[in-house]
């Protein structure tokens, strides 16, 4: 039977590229703005803690934008939501290449990571409106293509034009992209019918989720730099947050017209998958950031090469995707997903085997390898997630399941540096206990480098730190690679979807 709120515009290749050009902009958008944190605040003159706002606003006014994107569906429709949002996007991007003080950057790159927040569960649901039911699958695997990509590219992207041009062109190129992006959709879409819905606005359900998730990402970006809860405005904001949270969803259950359809977690795929999408993301981020940190600090490794290193893990998923998205429709997904969980488990535990010695072409395979896991994760696990919503419940979910991936990767960026320290300091304390003159094996290598002089106890110290961080590291991987494991047992309690029209499961595009 043929999908009602299916749509097949002039051109199937140009609605594809410019949906997938707008979302590869703003996920670029959202690791490119890292690498220049340091020249942005020396430019606006500023310190670095002040800098950081730059990152902390976008992802606090993002993270708020997610949820709320069922709302803004029903409220002006997918077509209109994603064409405001890209053009938004792009204007404040705009502004923020523009602005002459570090107050201004951080009010436009907070408008940046409001309007940021629809624009990926809206490309997803008109991705799923163009393409037919059989071919869903490949939709689903090119975003996910998109997804692993663009994280990789930002900081390479975002270091070359900062040493080559200057930092407002991080946020300038995007300009072009968003003006191309909204033109080639709407004119590709806009003779689309959509039903909209004028319901009373849930004002006390916002306030609830500005102030919860608010400072929860507050909290969670800057809780490293001011030592977690031995800071009281940690704990005044942790207090608050999670008094927010817990009212919001109590509100949000019993309100007639909710803000975030909370109800959709009673649905068994939806909450599977998007616990197993929110923790199997949050290990790969971790990932993402563990190995690059431990290589520019620990091994030597330029930003740009720690960037190269990293980089192969992009390679196979751009192969292998859009045979996944093909086939895809002949497996059980669940298959897929185990395996995704397995390759990425059995990367990090290789990684565990690294020691202070291990030289570029080792990283570089174990991060191809690793692709072939990335390659199997995202496409069958939004899949699941999606599965049995219907209607305007594809948007609702969307925007809520990459909200809680959003929320995985915040949660990751904050514990991995933190875990990874005080690994390093109690590594470095064990291995401290050894240098001492009842030591013959500490006292014999001291004399063969000419005595306990202060240089060479100052090298000693320095080679116990990198052989600390070492073992951190290796701690780390371990703890991700079993992770994943578990992750395994969790996505079989999912129903088997099926990517087939009519088939159960076949996620369907809302009105």
């Amino acid at each position: 039977m043929q999908d009602k709120a299916a749509y097949t515009p002039p051109s199937l290749l140009l609605a594809t590229l410019a949906l997938s050009l707008a979302t590869f902009m703003q996920v670029l958008d959202s690791t490119i703005a890292n690498v220049a944190l340091p020249t942005i605040a020396g430019n606006l003159g500023v310190s670095a803690d002040q800098g950081t706002w730059v990152i902390t606003s976008f992802a606090v006014c993002n993270a708020i934008a997610l949820p709320l994107t069922g709302w803004f569906t029903r409220r002006f429709g997918q077509l209109k939501l994603f064409i405001g949002s890209v053009v938004m996007f792009t204007l404040t991007s705009f502004l923020c290449g523009f602005a002459h003080s570090m107050t201004e950057l951080i009010i436009f790159r907070a408008m940046q990571g409001f309007f940021a927040g629809p624009m990926f569960p809206m490309c997803q649901t008109l991705l799923l409106v163009i393409f037919p039911p059989m071919k869903r699958g490949m939709a689903l695997a090119l975003l996910s293509m998109v997804t692993v990509v663009a994280p990789i590219v930002g900081p390479i992207t975002g270091g070359w034009i900062t040493d080559n041009y200057s930092w407002p062109w991080i946020f300038y190129i995007n300009v072009p992209i968003g003006i191309f992006a909204s033109i080639a959709v709407w004119t590709q879409m806009r003779g689309r019918e959509e039903t909209t819905t004028t319901a009373p606005i849930d004002y006390i359900g916002i306030g609830l989720l500005v102030i919860g998730v608010g400072l929860l990402q507050v909290v969670l970006d800057k809780g490293n730099d001011l030592d977690w809860f031995a800071s009281p405005e940690i704990i005044i904001m942790s207090v608050i947050s999670a008094i927010g949270l817990i009212a919001f969803v109590i509100w949000e259950l019993g309100e007639r017209h909710p803000i975030v359809n909370l109800r959709l977690f009673k649905e068994r795929n939806f909450a599977i998958g998007t616990t197993a999408l929110m923790l199997g993301y949050a290990a790969f981020f971790a990932i993402n950031i563990i190995l690059p940190q431990w290589l520019q600090t620990q091994m030597g490794y330029t930003a740009i090469w720690a960037g190269l290193a990293a980089a192969p893990m992009g390679f196979l998923p751009l192969l292998l995707t859009p045979i996944v998205g093909r086939y895809a429709s002949k497996v059980d997904l669940r298959i897929l997903a185990s395996m995704s969980f397995l390759i990425m488990g059995a990367s990090c535990l290789f990684r565990a085997q690294f020691n202070t010695n291990v030289d570029f072409r080792t990283i570089a395979e174990v991060q191809m390898f690793m692709g072939i896991g990335v390659a199997f994760f995202f496409m069958p696990l939004t899949t699941i997630v999606l599965s049995n919503l219907q209607g305007a419940e594809v948007a609702e979910g969307s925007g809520l399941a990459t909200f809680f991936r959003v929320l995985g990767g915040s949660f990751a960026s904050s514990l991995t540096t933190w875990i990874w320290s005080r690994r390093e300091v109690f590594h470095h304390a064990n291995l401290t206990e050894s240098v001492s003159i009842y030591n013959p094996s500490a006292v014999d290598y001291l004399d063969k480098m000419g005595g306990a002089t202060q240089q060479h106890l100052a090298f000693v110290d320095k080679t116990i730190e990198q052989q600390a961080y070492m073992m951190s590291t290796i701690d780390y991987f371990w703890i991700l690679g079993w992770g994943f494991m578990g992750l395994i047992v969790i996505i079989w309690f999912a129903r088997p979807p099926f990517i087939r029209s009519g088939a159960p499961g076949a996620p369907a595009a809302g009105h």
